[in-house]
């Protein structure tokens, strides 16, 4: 894989050119910066920016007014790339708050071993109705110790209007839910973006975060999409290297205040 131009197309395929990641979300183009506007339970943000030593500072300022205006926060996604070079310090002058940095694995579908078996005693299913979001919604809480009320309304938004952009598969013991995940399937990209892997504290080091990877890889790959790309922690940093994901810069969260 040749990394800059892969990171290239995923600015280009994921960025510049974003579609909204739900029905009641919406892309908008204005000074510089490709933001997502998803209302109060979606997500809001900066997804790509193009700014110059000069007026940075301008444009970082319109898009807090703009957000507040609307009454919600939001999220600037910096990548290590992005300019002008010194752009994080100027978001944390800004009263932002830098996030965890997260690193941008990327892997080509068609070099994965998507062969992985399911670990004995395993059942993986894939959600299509609200009881599998209920599943899906579960697992999150227990794994990540978050609410999950948002991620429930934005599943439900996503099955009822497009089902077939999104993916969310989830691995039960028993009929316990134990571990799942996400993957989105933007129209026209080629690329597909795997999100939310996670599994309940006692079933870690199973092999059940590479099994989930893999079915959706398995999906992807039937869709007819080239790569799949993670933002990743460093905790799963290292099973993704394992199965054929290349690093190619790093993404921060900067949140507004």
């Amino acid at each position: 894989m040749d990394h800059a131009s892969v990171l290239a197309l995923f600015d280009r395929d994921m960025r510049q050119d974003a579609r909204p990641d739900g029905p009641r979300a919406r892309i908008e183009r204005v000074e510089g910066v490709v933001r997502q506007v998803g209302g109060e339970a979606g997500w809001n943000g900066v997804l790509w920016s193009e700014l110059g030593e000069v007026g940075a500072e301008g444009v970082i300022d319109e898009q807090l007014r703009y957000f507040t205006g609307l009454g919600l926060s939001f999220e600037w996604k910096l990548y290590a790339h992005d300019t002008p070079y010194d752009l994080g310090k100027r978001l944390r002058a800004a009263g932002f708050a830098p996030e965890p940095e997260e690193t941008l694995m990327v892997a080509e579908v068609a070099d994965l071993d998507l062969g992985l078996p399911v670990p004995e005693g395993i059942e993986v299913r894939p959600v299509t109705d609200a009881t599998g979001v209920g599943l899906v919604v579960e697992v999150h809480e227990r794994a990540f110790g978050s609410d999950g009320s948002q991620l429930r309304r934005q599943m439900l938004d996503r099955l009822a209007a497009d089902p077939e952009a999104a993916v969310a598969v989830v691995a039960l013991v028993d009929g316990e839910p134990v571990s799942s995940a996400r993957m989105d399937l933007p129209p026209g990209a080629r690329f597909a973006g795997l999100w939310g892997g996670g599994t309940v504290e006692e079933w870690r080091g199973r092999g059940l975060y590479r099994t989930l990877v893999a079915y959706r890889a398995r999906v992807a790959a039937a869709r007819g999409y080239r790569y799949l790309q993670v933002d990743a922690m460093p905790t799963s940093r290292p099973i993704l290297e394992r199965l054929g994901f290349a690093s190619l810069t790093t993404t921060t969260p900067y949140l507004s205040p």
